[in-house]
């Protein structure tokens, strides 16, 4: 059978029958993993070739998405990485999706501080890791390649391979010092509950604006099984986050652009980003290419979008070819 157009052999022959995005995978379990203190946290896990026959084992897969956002959305994703032969786990971020809220209602996204996430991926990645066939990867979107870029860089997990598909490593915004934006942020969390939203979502609480889809994807397909799922699991509905999320990005950002921190990383790395994206800074990916000492940068333009893993066949297919590539050379060398 012809593979499509610009999709690898590799990845082709790991298709086999359509995905249904709107269905959780028969072979898939969604489970919880418990913190330290006791929060319940969402976890889905595809067995992967390991259970029939773990000499076959490509490795493990660890999936975190960003802000607001649930691993629903990524089913797509995470089953094609299953059906080729790699154990694939995806988990919530406490807060968020059907992991509960820290604030003071269901829809704003709310943080005391990033650490805080940053001990729950620690923990989770010791027991993960050690239940698992390795090389083990880890991969982020947005808000969650910020976080999983931080644990590395601060040496809290020792993956065998980074992916980052439009990672938060600056917010995107007006072009003032990082230093003056953090100062402002830290005001508006002084004059008021910094539980509150930090910016309108909608007039319907949980009803997401008509002009979203224009900052995520080109696909309409796509973005309508997000809504799908929302109505399908009202848990995994928000909006907007709180200024004291706002004010925490900013400073783990500024630490994140200390010198030194992604310079003595030696994980080899694959940036996923898009010139066209309006919600993080693509510049900042860019430099972050260049600072780690083992990254790939595969950049994208007016095709693309936030959501450069729900994006168009054509989009997606470069995207995914990139990252299964990325995968077979860190399975070749170990």
């Amino acid at each position: 059978m012809e593979r499509p157009s610009g999709q690898t052999s590799e990845r082709a022959d790991a298709m086999g029958d359509p995905i249904d995005r709107r269905v959780i995978p028969a072979h898939a379990r969604e489970t919880f993993w418990s913190t330290p203190d006791g929060s319940q946290i969402r976890r889905i896990d595809w067995p992967g070739a390991a259970a029939s026959d773990p000499g076959s084992a490509r490795g493990s897969i660890l999936f975190f998405p960003g802000r607001g956002d649930n691993y629903e959305k990524y089913l797509e994703t995470l089953e094609e990485l299953h059906r080729a032969g790699w154990r694939v786990t995806a988990s919530d971020w406490r807060g968020q999706a059907g992991s509960g809220r820290l604030g003071n209602d269901p829809v704003t996204g709310h943080i005391e501080d990033f650490s805080v996430w940053l001990d729950d991926l620690a923990h989770f990645w010791t027991s993960w890791k050690a239940s698992t066939p390795g090389p083990h990867i880890l991969v982020g979107h947005s808000m969650g390649g910020h976080l999983l870029t931080r644990a590395v860089v601060e040496r809290r997990v020792d993956p065998d391979g980074l992916v980052l598909s439009a990672p938060m490593l600056r917010m995107a915004g007006p072009p003032l010092p990082m230093a003056v934006q953090h100062v402002a942020a830290r005001l508006m969390c002084r004059i008021g509950n910094p539980m509150r939203p930090a910016w309108k979502w909608s007039e319907k609480p949980g009803e997401v604006p008509a002009s979203r889809q224009a900052l995520l994807t080109h696909d309409d397909e796509r973005y309508a099984d997000e809504l799908w799922w929302r109505d399908e699991r009202p848990e995994l509905v928000m909006g907007p986050g709180s200024w004291r999320w706002v004010e925490r990005a900013y400073a783990s950002t500024r630490s994140l652009e200390t010198p030194g921190g992604m310079e003595r990383a030696g994980t080899p790395v694959l940036i996923l980003s898009t010139r066209d994206d309006r919600l993080v800074s693509h510049q900042a990916a860019v430099r972050a290419a260049k600072r780690f000492p083992k990254a790939e940068l595969v950049e994208f333009g007016e095709d693309a979008h936030h959501e450069i893993l729900r994006e168009t066949d054509a989009v997606r297919d470069r995207a995914m070819d990139a990252i299964f590539a990325f995968l077979g050379r860190i399975s070749s060398a170990g």
